[in-house]
Formats: C-alpha cells, structure tokens, sequence
C-alpha cells in the first residue's frame, strides 16, 4: 500500500518579515533567517501561496497539498478528510516580537466564508521565552460595547480599556474569534490556529514602515466582529511527566503538553494527523525500526496512517491533533 511510505515529515520554514520582527528566530530557535526583522517562520502552511515544502526523506521538495492529493486520508486521517476534504485545517508557527504587535483581532468562521471566503482564525499561544516583564494584550478589562471602544480608538486611549498580562515561559492563552489582542515586545510564542490569514488591525501604534507608510487598518470589519465581553483567555495545565496532558480541547483543535523525561509510548487511531512542537529541549520518535531526532524549535507533522510510535528523549513538547 503506498501509504505505507510515509513517515513523520518536516518542512522547510516560510519566513516572514515584519515590522516588529527581530532576530531571535535564528539565536533562540535555529531558523535560517537572513533579515533582523524576521517575525514569523510558518513550520507547516497551506495558506494559498505559502505552502509547505517537504524537508526530509523522499518526498522532499514535493509540498504539503500534493501529499495530502496522493494520499489524503493516510495523511489526513479518516475524521479529518472527512470533515475537511483534502484541506489541511491548521496553520503552525513560531512568532518573534521584538516590538508590539499592532492591537488586532480575527472573524469568526461565519464572517470569513462570507466577506473572505475563508475560515476564520481561531488560535493558541504558547509562550515560549519571554523578557523580564514582558505583557500581552488579550481582551477588554470590562465588559465594553462598540461606542465606548469607538470613543476611545478615537481618543488615543484604547489600551486603557484592555487587559494586559506579565508572561511567563509555559504560559497558554487561548484567542477566540473576535478576541481583541496583541503580543507584546520581548516574545516568543509557538501559535498553532485554523488555516487563515484574516486579520482585522485595530491600532498599531502610528507606527510608520522603511517608506514612512502606516499599516492598513481594518476599524470598520473590525466593529461586528469584536467580542465585547470581558473573557479569560489565559489556560491552566497540568505538567505530568511522559504523559500527554489537556491544554486546549476546542472543536478546532485538540493541544497537549507533553513534559518528556525518558520515554513515552504513543498510540494512534488513525482519525487524525499529529503535529509535534518542540518547545524545549530534544527527543527523539522511533516506530517501525527507524528513528528520528528533533530539537528545539523542531516542528513535525505526523501523518494519521503513522499509529504506534515511541517519544524518547529531554525535552517539552506540544502534541496537537483535531479529535
């Protein structure tokens, strides 16, 4: 059966420049960026026009969407393709914020597939490295409503009526659709979410690019697709060691920490694919007599059809797949 061919796969970073950007992709995480205002590595993408390209083995250099053609329910899994098609539902990467990140939020999926045809963006944030007293932006302070958020957009004083928080390495936060938020200076995150690139930018500070140009704003797509409540965004976990423990279980997506200390064995059932972070340390995955190493800032896309494996190794990982 041909799709007993593959095996766990990695793929070549997409790298993006940003007005934010910085360096620590490549000191933190090994990235071969060549610009110092590198934001973003997208590890595994099917974002039109960004899609991933295989790094190892021999399906290298063939890309992500011509795997998932040939062999869509052995890489999928039988629950993905059977809700997705041959779509690959989500998008993971690592993010470097030397500055603020413009104050943004993202449509739910009712709103994308009507005025973008798309998804909407639905996402985590797993705190990598974070500098002393380095905060995020994640909702409003108190409940708030379209005229005061408005009024104070106007006014200049719309992080007044937003909720910062200090940040830790380990720490997770969930952004539900229409969440107001930004990651701030002094940031590494892993950020795992739905296959999207709607972004409606609220503020951003005035700040200007290389051409002395503002980055485009979005206020009015932004107004009903704003979530005025005052939400919780930050997740507590359990950190049990070589064990797979409950990060985030939502319909988009299922994540796990995974605190390795030796080995663990892992079991599959073919429903889904399984995406491996390596957020620190290294391990190693060996299943069917071969063996494959991984370190830091490591990404790597198990596919479904892959069920009995086993994670050895010092390392924390975080194991995403949709349940």
């Amino acid at each position: 059966m041909a799709s007993m061919k593959l095996y766990p796969l990695q793929f070549e970073p997409i790298l993006k420049e940003r007005i934010w950007g910085g360096t620590k992709l490549k000191t933190y995480l090994n990235k071969p960026i060549t610009s110092d205002i590198t934001g973003e590595s997208w590890e595994i993408s099917t974002v039109e026009n960004d899609v991933s390209i295989v790094a190892n083995g021999i399906f290298k250099g063939k890309s992500l969407n011509e795997l998932i053609n040939e062999f869509p329910e052995a890489v999928l899994g039988t629950k993905v393709y059977a809700q997705f098609g041959k779509q690959f539902p989500l998008l993971f990467k690592y993010l470097d914020a030397r500055e603020d990140l413009s104050i943004q939020l993202h449509p739910n999926d009712e709103l994308a597939k009507k005025r973008h045809n798309s998804f909407g963006k639905t996402e985590m944030w797993y705190v990598m490295q974070a500098d002393t007293d380095a905060r995020l932006i994640v909702g409003f302070k108190e409940k708030s409503s379209p005229e005061e958020y408005i009024q104070n957009l106007n006014n200049k004083t719309l992080l007044s009526i937003l909720d910062t928080k200090k940040v830790n390495p380990g720490d997770v936060f969930m952004l539900n659709t229409g969440t107001i938020h930004a990651l701030g200076a002094g940031i590494v995150i892993a950020e795992i979410q739905q296959t999207s690139d709607i972004t409606y930018r609220v503020y951003d500070f005035d700040r200007v690019d290389a051409n002395g140009n503002k980055r485009e704003l979005h206020i009015d797509l932004a107004l009903e697709a704003l979530n005025y409540e005052k939400i919780e965004a930050q997740r507590l976990y359990s950190k049990n060691q070589n064990t797979s423990n409950e990060v985030i279980n939502c319909k988009y997506f299922t994540t796990n920490f995974i605190p390795l200390d030796g080995n663990t064995k892992i079991h599959k059932n073919k429903k889904s694919f399984t995406v491996y972070m390596c957020v620190d340390g290294d391990f190693q995955l060996t299943g069917d007599g071969e063996s494959y190493a991984y370190k830091k800032g490591d990404t790597v896309l198990i596919p479904a059809a892959l069920t009995d494996f086993q994670l050895s190794g010092k390392a924390s990982i975080l194991e995403i797949y949709i349940s």
